[in-house]
């Protein structure tokens, strides 16, 4: 029997990262950069007025009140799109908008708030210090300057910088593409009349959803029959638009599951049972060389509880996060279980607490039975190392968050 560790490392080992390509900025948002990126020019590229008001040198200003103005000539209006100002004399000022070009000598700006807003001459009630009001040259970032680091999944924020920087296109990695599938003749799709013998396919929706939230583009196709032709010709339509095949259920040792005997001449899937609560029997793989498979049971608390510690991680790799784990923190236990001998489990729990007091989890529901409810309200899984047996109550458990 495999350990967890064991098989975590073989589904890194399959889930290579996706070679990188250029896109476009528009199309990059998702994606993970694949190399540092430097800034192409100074932001600002010179000094700019920060306000609204009038370009001065500080001696001319100082000493300046409502009650005492300095009075002084305005020379020139300089709005943002004036490409080349004159320099600032002294004994004088520029009316300046908001982002302009500063005049060269300019030492700080005046906000307009602070005069009497006149055109030819105008009052200035108040002194200012050097730099007051300006934006420097390369006060945000200089060229040459890195930005961003390889690893860094991109967002609206990221590709603000990226285009002020200069950028139109940028290097990453893909979002991989996901296929995930339930299979059994038993499943039927939710909003249809119960029937008997049947179950709603809770694991694809489930799935989907997690995979979208992992980084990944996700190609949901439901419930698919045990037929082994059936089954066949659908994983073999999913290769041109995988890279990556999740599959669900078929995996029992009766008659009726036939995925492992589907999967053996399409290349090379290895199923293990696996150390751990819930779930035991997992598959893993290629198809073609190109694809990696992943097989799930068909319990739903089975499937996501491996889905986060097994495919979350490899998912993850293959887009070129640099942080592949969710966080985990330490909790001390609040209720008490047995735990299976020579397993590590996963308990589906509720942590409360912060870094000054420490932490408190709960087992929501039987730890040793696998309550869709309990995965509902959970925030975290509960670990409980191979070695332990009972739990008590202020034991610690390493716990993997799940809502961050």
């Amino acid at each position: 029997m495999k350990s967890v560790a064991e098989h975590l490392e073989e589904c890194l080992a399959v889930a290579k990262p996706l070679p990188p390509f250029t896109v476009a900025l528009s199309d990059a948002v998702g994606c993970v950069l694949a190399e540092d990126v430097r800034s192409l020019v100074d932001v600002p590229q010179g000094n700019l007025a920060a306000r609204d008001g009038y370009a001065v040198r500080i001696a001319d200003v100082a000493g300046a009140s409502r009650d005492t103005p300095v009075e002084l000539p305005v020379v020139e209006e300089v709005r943002a799109d004036t490409v080349d100002p004159s320099s600032l004399v002294a004994g004088a000022t520029v009316r300046i908008s908001s982002g302009a070009t500063l005049p060269t000598d300019t030492e700080a700006v005046i906000p307009i708030e602070d005069t009497d807003q006149g055109r030819a001459k105008v009052k200035i009630f108040a002194g200012a210090e050097a730099g007051e009001n300006v934006r420097a040259q390369a006060e945000d970032f200089a060229a040459g300057e890195v930005l961003l680091r390889a690893g860094v999944r991109i967002g609206s924020r990221q590709i603000a910088v990226l285009a002020s920087a200069g950028h139109s296109t940028v290097l990453v990695h893909p979002a991989p593409r996901v296929v995930i599938m339930s299979i059994g003749d038993e499943i039927q799709e939710p909003g249809m009349p119960a029937a008997v013998g049947k179950i709603y396919d809770a694991n694809s929706h489930a799935l989907a959803s997690a995979v979208r939230d992992a980084g990944g583009q996700v190609f949901r196709v439901g419930a698919v029959s045990d037929d082994k032709r059936e089954l066949r010709e659908m994983l073999e339509d999913q290769l041109v638009r995988a890279d990556i095949i999740i599959t669900t259920g078929g995996l029992s040792y009766g008659g009726g599951d036939t995925l492992k005997e589907v999967l053996s001449p399409l290349g090379t899937v290895r199923f293990d049972n696996v150390a751990m609560a819930p779930g035991r029997q997992l598959g893993v793989g290629k198809i073609e060389e190109d694809t990696t498979v992943f097989c799930l049971p068909g319990s739903p608390v089975a499937a996501m509880t491996a889905f986060e510690v097994f495919i979350r991680p490899a998912l993850r790799h293959m887009a070129g996060y640099s942080t592949i784990h969710r966080r985990s923190i330490t909790a001390a236990v609040q209720n008490k279980w047995e735990s299976p001998a020579d397993t590590r489990e996963f308990v589906r729990g509720r942590v409360v607490g912060n870094p000054h007091e420490g932490y408190r989890v709960e087992a929501l529901g039987d730890p040793g039975r696998p309550l869709l409810k309990a995965l509902a309200e959970a925030n975290c899984l509960a670990v409980v190392p191979e070695q332990q047996r009972a739990v008590q109550v202020g034991d610690t458990l390493e716990c993997i968050v799940l809502n961050a």
